[in-house]
């Protein structure tokens, strides 16, 4: 088996179709989802939050058989890494709509009418303050700008590394500390955990998860190196 370092490739790695996007609907499917499961788990193990389209990733070519992704391929294996999320929504959507049928008439009636009433108030107010805070806790990435180049990877959904913040604070005794967000980061007690290196845009919305849910308190220091939070377990 094939390896980056150490990370084990799998077998469709040194298939050549694979490098190539499939026009049948069902194998482009299989592929798609092959693809995006592997960037999720080599980010993982490499521990990489970013992933730049242009950039020589390496998972983008296989000199072994002398195949590369090409700008399209690498844009939509991204494009399914980032719309787990939205799935997710649409069949929680289509859940609730389906639960609606098996119900009595007046439910079904009110169910339908709220889920109508939620997708009018949405769409009237602002559908990035509603939906895009959603995705973001359930999506597994998100583009970082308009043209598609860097992709933010979420191989830990946003409510994972939440998790993730709360047992390094219960394992550490800092259950009424108060830290920097930078000694999170790359602080002594954070060493050999997953929150070392841990990308800043994707730990500062873990914290504010957390904030909201009244686990802690963000506040601002004379510098982003500054920014503290008081966890209060």
């Amino acid at each position: 088996m094939q390896k980056l370092g150490d990370f084990k490739l799998p077998h469709f790695f040194n298939y050549p179709p694979y490098f190539t996007l499939q026009p049948v609907r069902d194998i482009r499917e299989k592929q798609i989802q092959l693809w995006k499961e592997l960037i999720l788990e080599y980010c993982r193990f490499q521990k990489i939050f970013v992933v730049g389209l242009e950039e020589d990733f390496p998972l983008f070519s296989n000199t072994v058989i002398e195949r590369f992704l090409s700008h399209e391929a690498r844009e939509a294996f991204l494009s399914a890494v980032v719309s787990e999320g939205s799935f997710f929504f649409l069949n929680f959507i289509l859940f609730l709509i389906s639960l609606s049928l098996s119900l009595s008439i007046y439910i079904y009636i009110y169910l339908h009418s709220y889920i109508y009433t939620c997708f009018i108030y949405i769409h009237t107010y602002n559908i990035n303050e509603y939906l895009v805070p959603f995705l973001l806790l359930t999506g597994r990435g998100e583009w970082l700008d308009k043209g598609h180049r860097k992709c933010l990877i979420l191989w830990h959904r946003i409510q994972e590394w939440a998790d993730i913040v709360l047992n390094f604070v219960k394992d550490n005794g800092l259950e009424d500390s108060v830290m920097t967000v930078e000694e999170i980061r790359s602080g002594i007690e954070s060493r050999g955990t997953e929150l070392h290196g841990i990308d800043r845009t994707i730990l500062m919305r873990a914290l504010k998860l957390l904030e909201q849910k009244g686990k802690l308190a963000i506040f601002k220091g004379s510098s982003a190196d500054d920014e503290g939070v008081k966890f209060s377990l």
